[in-house]
């Protein structure tokens, strides 16, 4: 049950750069959800994380008496990737609603397990796509489904960073790697875009020599979609930061940079070019992670699905797991068609104004 102010009370499973940089922040600008639990294998940030917050703390290994103590109707879960299933099944077996971060988990079959106990148990399943919140991304997504670009036909897109070589990402394999963790951006991007699935995804990769990583480094990707369009991107650990997309359609086309970031600074704002005529279109910052717990609290109060759900997440997985295979036989791989999703509307976007992150408790950013 909600708390007496009628609060969704959220237990914070990983206490990481991602909760700590934005997710925890990001709660206190909603006005219907609180947090009330942290579950990390952390000493340090099970004190001194949990008093900044007012949480009561519980190691990993406690995560069952979590779930059965009464204290919290869902959980935002970002543990690295891997774990994603371990924790998400319990949760929505016992009833407990479920924010999980992306990618939605490591394999199909893990997908599919955690979809599978959100619909036997009735619990809400969201995956975290906070761009599906976001001003700027929704109102491209609209107005590209709305025709104003006439049809989407090619996407192109870049999304580097220098990833310190200490981060448990450079040291975990594929599903850690830029493909998995990146890779959910610009291909969940295009599908939003193009209103379709896959048919054939095509993957190259390179080691940039003197970086210290078991996984590639810099991917790059091509989708073929039905209609004969075309999609195609890199993503890097290895390379400077940028990140930028570029839709071109038959009567015109939509450039954005930044695209897929979030924090102080970053407004996602385009620019379109439609017969000839340029426009700059500005959108304010705005604080993604609270948009997202907003609205995931929301369908919950109202008993709705959200509209980014384990199929949502799936349907990207399936892609990775896609690309993994391209990348061990070096050979393209065929995907089977998929019927449309509804898809996202404008009225999921959310402008709550941007939270201030404190002090960074025994964790860093990622990247240099």
């Amino acid at each position: 049950m909600p708390d007496a102010q009628g609060k969704i009370r959220y237990a914070v499973v990983a206490g990481g750069w991602i909760s700590q940089g934005a997710f925890m922040p990001g709660v206190d600008q909603t006005d219907n959800s609180v947090m009330t639990a942290l579950v990390t294998g952390d000493p340090v940030k099970a004190d001194e994380l949990a008093e900044l917050y007012d949480l009561k703390s519980y190691h990993y290994d406690e995560f069952d008496t979590l779930l059965k103590s009464g204290e919290i109707d869902a959980i935002y879960l970002a543990t690295p990737n891997f774990r994603h299933r371990e924790f998400a099944v319990p949760a929505l077996e016992a009833g407990i609603h479920v924010l999980l971060e992306k990618p939605m988990a490591t394999s199909e079959e893990d997908c599919l397990a955690i979809a599978e106990a959100a619909k036997r148990s009735g619990a809400k399943l969201m995956i975290a796509y906070r761009l599906h919140f976001e001003p700027g991304t929704v109102e491209m997504i609209s107005r590209v489904r709305a025709g104003e670009i006439g049809e989407p036909r090619l996407f192109t897109s870049t999304f580097a960073q220098t990833t310190k070589p200490s981060n448990h990402r450079m040291q975990s394999g594929f599903w850690a790697g830029p493909a998995a963790d990146m890779g959910p951006y610009p291909i969940n991007a295009v599908r939003n875009l193009f209103d379709s699935e896959p048919l054939e995804v095509n993957a190259v990769a390179i080691h940039t020599p003197g970086r210290e990583i078991n996984t590639p480094d810099t991917v790059s990707v091509t989708l073929r979609f039905p209609e004969e369009r075309l999609a195609q991107f890199t993503v890097s650990y290895s390379l400077p930061g940028t990140q930028r997309f570029q839709l071109i359609g038959t009567e015109g086309e939509f450039e954005a940079s930044p695209c897929f970031g979030f924090g102080e600074g970053v407004a996602i704002s385009y620019r379109s070019i439609i017969n000839g005529k340029t426009q700059e279109h500005a959108h304010p910052v705005v604080d993604q992670f609270g948009g997202e717990t907003q609205y995931f609290s929301d369908c919950i109060l109202q008993d709705r699905e959200p509209e980014p759900d384990g199929d949502e997440g799936w349907r990207d997985v399936r892609v990775l797991a896609a690309i993994e295979r391209c990348l061990e036989t070096g050979q393209p791989q065929k995907l089977d068609p998929l019927p449309n999703r509804p898809g996202i509307s404008i009225e999921q976007a959310r402008r709550l104004p941007l939270a201030k992150v404190p002090k960074y408790i025994n964790t860093d950013e990622p990247n240099e």
